[in-house]
């Protein structure tokens, strides 16, 4: 009889053990996919800054803050390469050369002036390249800018605006947000516990519940992610 119980004692103490690391081994798998999932929405995050920046170079330092707008000029857009041959000597721009005027001089093609300042070797062309290809990798599809990743459908929410330092400065701002509520769907009971709790210590916080870039209020960041 005491045989039987130590062996029932141990199916139980086996039991046991195996729903303790049922549990642990669920919690890590669900860590992982949530770390999974930030770090590829963080990703889309970057490309879409990237996108913003080149548009603002050559939209007159504005951002812009629709898709479709955004999109088209990913897919269509190019971006300026300088062609760089020769380097100033420290001699040339003691004598108050810059780049600028060093281009200035090569380009108006006198052959005069460009002698005298030693520009024979110095060139600086612009040759316009695909910004898709450039910005992006192979495959890159332009069209999934505006989905968040896992959110079945739910897009950025993408702001581009001025706003007005606390000096009085003007500035063009912009900001894209992916909420919790979005890239953390269909995980179950343990996904939507994490969402409220992220919601509830954003709150208390004063901060976002979600990853973001940039920031279209008073605290304008260069376009920095909110993770650090």
């Amino acid at each position: 009889m005491k045989k039987v119980i130590n062996a029932i004692l141990g199916v139980c103490v086996a039991l046991l053990l195996f729903i303790c690391w049922r549990s642990i081994q669920d919690d890590q798998d669900f860590n992982a996919t949530v770390s999974e999932r930030e770090k590829v929405v963080k990703e889309r995050l970057l490309q879409i800054r990237a996108a913003e920046e080149a548009f603002k170079l050559q939209h007159e330092g504005t951002y812009c803050a629709d898709w479709s707008v955004l999109i088209d000029f990913v897919k269509n857009g190019r971006l300026p390469i300088i062609m760089k041959q020769g380097v100033l000597s420290d001699a040339q721009m003691d004598k108050g050369l810059t780049e600028a005027k060093a281009a200035a001089i090569v380009n108006s093609g006198d052959e005069k002036a460009i002698i005298e300042n030693g520009l024979q070797d110095f060139r600086r062309d612009t040759v316009w390249v695909s910004l898709i290809d450039s910005l992006y990798a192979d495959g890159f599809v332009a069209d999934s800018l505006r989905y968040i990743p896992f959110a079945m459908g739910d897009t950025f929410e993408l702001i581009a605006c001025p706003n007005t330092t606390r000096s009085g400065t003007i500035i063009q701002v912009m900001e894209c947000n992916a909420p919790d509520s979005s890239f953390l769907k269909g995980l179950g009971k343990m996904g939507d516990r994490l969402i409220y709790n992220r919601a509830e210590e954003a709150d208390a916080k004063g901060a976002y519940a979600g990853l973001k870039i940039g920031d279209a209020g008073n605290n304008w960041n260069n376009n920095a992610g909110n993770w650090g």
